[in-house]
């Protein structure tokens, strides 16, 4: 028999059996569901296939020495090839806290904890700076504009100290302090109303939720400094707030207590947990967002996640920050992360957190479907010969079942190989029928 030309699928399934992964791919073997059950051992289609040596129609003796004791069934159901790639298990990149307060920090909160809207984030001279949620920076103080005058006020009551303004408090209004009148502008942006949404969310109401800040924003905000064990001035302070999209976890801290409050002290991720991958740039088909994988853990359960987010940029052995790529472009040593393959960042979050169990981070294993063929019929890869004729074909043994009868051999056609299953189809397969595999 001649030598046999073997497809890259089946060189993938001989090299899976020899403990030789395949090479097109930098990821894990497949793995097979069939059936509704699942199949991980790969059988050698090398041996299988009878290459190397006789076994092909036409070679009596050859025949005879591929005969084995060992009969099995051709099955129907769904084949699938499921690719593996290791990931990791955590919160999701950690970003800095915009902290502008200045001064000595006196308070840090400590690595893990959960800071939620109103609460302080950290102390600095020993005034607490407190997280609201929101997209906007707090890039500015928000306080009610005053401007002296002099002259006959135009509205409000007079006499000595400060008097109630004119109106209603929601425009412009007239004081007069210690016989000067006093002019209010309230401070309009989007930013007031961020911040309003805020306040009214924590349960302080008198004012309307909108973009001017107002004399009685300020009486809210008094009161609420009040509850905070701040000075009751009406005014907020750009250092006295940071925004986030919502409660966060605290990832660190750069600074210790008793050390200026510069730069960034605190970062902090998502609350929630996810898993992020750094996928071959060269193999991306599956990372869509939206797509279902299937993900395990290191205590052995699976879970299903769903792609999040993909990056945009791929970097040389790694995604930035795990230290894959360091020195890359520089232009001193290092190889710029010549000859490692490239990746991009995948993040794979989780509709239920409370399957993932206690676990907060680790080494986990994504699966993703990369081929599948369903009701289809299929065999163990071990049963396939290859045919002196060309191409491959099942055993069907004689009426002795248990091995020692003569038999026949039938052509077939293969398809998908998967976790040591193939896909067969050909004029003499059906479902049940008994072929034996050869030694």
């Amino acid at each position: 028999m001649g030598r046999v030309r073997m497809t890259d699928d089946e060189v993938e399934a001989a090299e899976e059996y020899a403990g030789r992964p395949g090479t097109r791919r930098r990821r894990r073997g497949p793995i097979l569901i069939a059936g509704g059950f699942v199949l991980v051992a790969a059988v050698s289609v090398v041996g299988a296939l009878g290459l190397g040596g006789s076994g092909g129609v036409g070679d009596g003796d050859g025949a005879a020495r591929s005969r084995s004791g060992q009969v099995v069934k051709v099955g129907k159901g769904t084949l699938t090839r499921q690719t593996e790639i290791d990931g990791r298990l955590g919160h999701g990149p950690e970003v800095p806290f915009p902290v502008k307060a200045e001064g000595t920090v006196t308070w840090l909160p400590q690595t893990g904890r959960t800071v939620r809207r109103g609460e302080t984030v950290l102390r600095v001279d020993d005034r607490s700076v407190v997280l609201l949620y929101g997209s906007l920076p707090m890039y500015r103080d928000l306080d009610v504009r005053r401007s002296e005058a002099t002259g006959p006020a135009t509205g409000g009551s007079k006499g000595a100290g400060a008097d109630s303004t004119a109106g209603s408090g929601a425009g412009t209004g007239e004081t007069r302090e210690r016989g000067a009148r006093v002019t209010t502008t309230p401070l309009r942006g989007m930013d007031v109303k961020q911040f309003e949404a805020n306040l009214s969310a924590l349960g302080y109401t008198g004012f309307t939720v909108d973009e001017l800040y107002t004399r009685l924003t300020a009486d809210a905000v008094k009161r609420w400094q009040g509850d905070l064990g701040l000075p009751r001035t009406g005014r907020v302070d750009a250092g006295d707030i940071v925004y986030a999209p919502g409660a966060v976890r605290v990832a660190g801290t750069s600074v210790r207590v008793g050390a200026a409050a510069s730069g960034n002290p605190l970062s902090y991720t998502s609350t929630a947990r996810m898993v992020t991958v750094n996928a071959p740039a060269t193999d991306m088909s599956w990372a869509t967002t939206g797509s279902v994988v299937t993900v395990g853990l290191p205590d052995g359960r699976s879970v299903k996640g769903e792609v999040a987010s993909v990056g945009k940029d791929a970097f040389a052995g790694g995604a930035p920050g795990d230290g894959a790529d360091a020195g890359a472009g520089g232009d001193g040593g290092g190889d710029g992360g010549e000859g490692r393959a490239a990746t991009v960042a995948v993040v794979i979050t989780f509709d239920d957190q409370g399957a993932l169990g206690r676990l907060q981070s680790g080494p986990v294993t994504v699966r993703y479907v990369e081929k599948q063929r369903k009701d289809v019929l299929n065999v163990t890869v071990a049963a396939l010969v290859a045919l002196a004729e060309g191409g491959y074909g099942l055993e069907v043994p004689g009426s002795d079942d248990s091995g020692s009868g003569s038999g026949r051999f039938i052509p077939v056609r293969t398809g998908l190989f998967a976790g040591g299953q193939v896909e067969v189809s050909g004029p003499g397969v059906h479902e049940g029928m008994k072929v034996r595999i050869p030694k």
